[in-house]
């Protein structure tokens, strides 16, 4: 039987609370209900789904050592990608947290694209409608000037 949807996908978190809170405060995602779990956690959602599913350090795992870098480096997980309104917003919100981003519009499909890394170097794409890309502005039209006609000579004759 062939798979229905994603799920969710779980980050082992280097700082739960700080990725959580970018979770949140960055893509959107709100808290919502999580089983009482023996480990701690966050159950992330987007439109009523959990579909991120945050893990806290526990003592028989190994401390993460690594360090969050831009590009992100994730291994073979490039990235994980949300659809998403207000690319006017993301913008600004991005610049005034000092987070770099590579924007990005799709040919002929005109999406625009911001890509940044969470705190634990996951890439992050959020997808914005074709409607909220801002075009840019033309050059300025140079002054319309009628073409110079060109007076053909007739062949020499010898």
């Amino acid at each position: 039987m062939p798979a229905q949807s994603l799920n969710h996908y779980t980050i082992i978190a280097r700082d739960l609370e700080r990725t959580k809170d970018f979770y949140c405060d960055i893509v959107g995602l709100t808290v919502g209900e999580r089983p009482p779990l023996a480990f701690p956690g966050y159950w992330l959602y987007c439109g009523g789904v959990p579909v991120v599913h945050l893990l806290g350090y526990q003592a028989h795992q190994p401390v993460i050592a690594d360090g969050p870098s831009y590009p992100a480096k994730t291994g073979r997980l490039d990235h994980i990608a949300f659809s998403c309104v207000g690319l006017k917003e993301m913008r600004e919100n991005l610049k005034s947290r000092g987070l770099k981003y590579d924007e990005r519009v799709l040919p002929r499909l005109n999406m625009t694209q911001l890509f940044y890394p969470d705190p634990d170097g996951i890439s992050v794409e959020c997808n914005f409608p074709p409607e909220e890309t801002e075009i840019p502005a033309a050059a300025p039209a140079a002054a319309a000037k009628p073409a110079a006609k060109v007076k053909k000579k007739a062949p020499a004759h010898a």
